[in-house]
């Protein structure tokens, strides 16, 4: 498999550890697909030009571009989720004393606010899929609240908007 989602020989991407290659391989499998589909699309409208005798028209043209901005915006929502990811698994590769870090065993608090906010909202996105145990749980965390300081409320707004 070509790997073209992102540079591997950039230095943000060129040490990525077996977990981030695989997300990178997923990422890549997921870029293809895309690409293929829209491919068969490209193809499936030439055949109705051919019928309709139009397909050397400008309509062919237009109709390629189309098609081809369509698969480079989903191809570029892949890649970014992929950075996101791969930055994300980033954040917790790096440990201290008591072992990696990692949200509510050993929290990071080299992090900036932001950061933890997104810490703290995937670590209770993937405890449960039930948003009113998500929000009672987040609740009952008093970690939490001295831990994000004043992000504390608008993880709590964007959790009780899904109750």
């Amino acid at each position: 498999m070509t790997i073209d989602i992102i540079d591997l020989t950039d230095p943000a991407y060129s040490d990525l550890s077996p977990i981030q290659l695989a997300m990178v391989r997923a990422a890549q499998a997921k870029k293809n697909e895309i690409v293929a589909s829209y491919e068969k699309e490209k193809q499936q409208a030439l055949a109705i030009q051919i019928a309709g005798n139009t397909a050397r028209s400008a309509a062919r043209e237009y109709q390629d571009a189309y098609f081809d901005r369509l698969a480079a915006e989903e191809v570029e929502g892949v890649r970014e989720s992929l950075i996101y990811q791969l930055s994300y698994e980033a954040l917790g590769s790096e440990g201290n004393e008591k072992g990696l870090y990692r949200y509510p065993e050993n929290p990071n608090y080299t992090l900036s606010p932001s950061q933890r906010f997104l810490v703290v909202r995937n670590y209770y996105m993937q405890v449960t899929d039930d948003p009113s145990a998500r929000l009672a749980a987040y609740r009952g965390d008093t970690l939490a609240r001295a831990y994000l300081g004043e992000f504390y409320e608008t993880l709590y707004d964007l959790f009780a908007r899904d109750v």
